[in-house]
């Protein structure tokens, strides 16, 4: 639900009065399709799911590729820009955490489908080796940069800059740089 907001409160804390922002629920949550463009919308295609003629892969490849859906030019950010979520905080005190970040996890199940599709016999698998070859330079490219400049691999990368952000040194699912690098999926 969006019908969250952050109110300040007074709180007696030690004898004190302290003011804290808490999150206050405007609208109770019901069950729903997810309202929003992000790595949730690309699943079918991630885990491979639809047949290499499917019109509805067609179209997760046309959205994939939308620079102000999920492309960046540093990875595919985890949320469309066009969300009435896209980086906004959770709380004062917790930032956007997959609300456009780009993540290096889902990319990579990205680039192996994307490899997977633009293996396939069908009318998509040239635009599956293109997204493949493109995305593959953006994240290479964003990572390398990375280290290069500040000695470190990260967490998760800003969408609008491709600067690390978030945990470092990060060796987590963003040592999946080498399977990207060696084409291993």
């Amino acid at each position: 639900t969006e019908g969250v907001r952050l109110q300040r409160h007074t709180f007696n804390v030690g004898g004190q009065q302290q003011e804290m922002s808490v999150r206050v629920v405007t609208d109770p949550p019901t069950p729903q399709y997810v309202p929003h463009f992000g790595y949730v919308s690309l699943f079918p295609l991630l885990m491979r799911l639809l047949p290499p003629d499917s019109q509805q892969l067609g179209a997760l490849l046309q959205h994939l590729e939308d620079d102000t859906l999920l492309w960046s030019p540093y990875g595919l950010r985890s949320l469309a820009q066009t969300s009435s979520l896209y980086r906004r905080y959770n709380t004062a005190h917790d930032p956007p955490y997959w609300r456009g970040q780009v993540w290096i996890n889902i990319n990579y199940l990205a680039l192996s489908a994307l490899h997977h599709y633009g293996g396939q016999p069908g009318p998509h698998a040239e635009r599956a080796r293109t997204a493949y070859a493109r995305l593959r330079a953006n994240l290479l490219q964003t990572l390398v940069n990375n280290y290069v400049q500040r000695g470190y691999l990260y967490e998760q990368y800003d969408d609008r800059d491709g600067r690390g952000t978030s945990s470092h040194p990060f060796t987590g699912w963003t040592a999946l740089v080498s399977l990207i690098a060696a084409e291993q999926y």
